[in-house]
């Protein structure tokens, strides 16, 4: 959890597995004090892992409470746990590749209401090295490559859920630089 987006007299109030409750009293521009609350959770990630022949890795995945659906690698941030770690752990997990490299794409803070920040990593040139290793608790996932232009249209429809990474793509493509975002992700 990013306790940098926490008011520093916040004091947690309620605590259950994934979320935690702060609450902390502020003095208002006319004196007056209020009580101001914030939810909190771990730091997410999610990858977009490119291939070495130009290929970016999704996942067809499907959980006991739902039905197929696509995504980038994701997950959320161990205690203690850096978001960089992270990003390392769960593309070898659910991707059984690894990346030459991880370049931090950058990092958002999803609402004002929620504390923590969703990083969202480039892994370049992955390579699968080991077998599938998922979670015991019955996911599963299949990894489909698709090029550019499959990417921006799946970025585009309503199944994308990184709504951050879709606006950071659309406002680079409105301001016509979808070369740089292209040379960004796959350089």
């Amino acid at each position: 959890m990013s306790k940098k987006l926490l008011s520093e007299n916040a004091k947690c109030v309620f605590k259950w597995k994934i979320f935690s409750i702060y609450q902390w009293e502020q003095e208002m521009f006319n004196w007056k004090k209020k009580i101001f609350e914030k939810a909190a959770r771990s730091d997410t990630i999610d990858i977009i892992a490119v291939t070495n022949d130009w290929k970016i890795v999704i996942l067809e995945e499907q959980q006991p409470w739902r039905d197929f659906f696509y995504w980038l690698v994701w997950w959320t941030c161990e205690e203690n746990e850096q978001p960089i770690e992270t990003a390392k752990r769960e593309l070898l997990e659910e991707t059984w590749m690894e990346a030459q490299a991880l370049d931090l794409f950058g990092s958002y803070q999803i609402s004002s209401k929620l504390a923590y920040e969703s990083h969202i990593f480039i892994a370049k040139d992955c390579e699968i090295i080991q077998e599938q290793n998922l979670d015991d608790w019955g996911e599963i996932i299949k990894l489909k490559e698709i090029n550019w232009k499959e990417f921006l249209d799946f970025i585009a429809s309503d199944k994308f859920k990184v709504k951050e990474f879709a606006l950071e793509v659309l406002k680079m493509i409105y301001n016509w630089k979808e070369k740089e975002l292209k040379e960004r992700i796959f350089s």
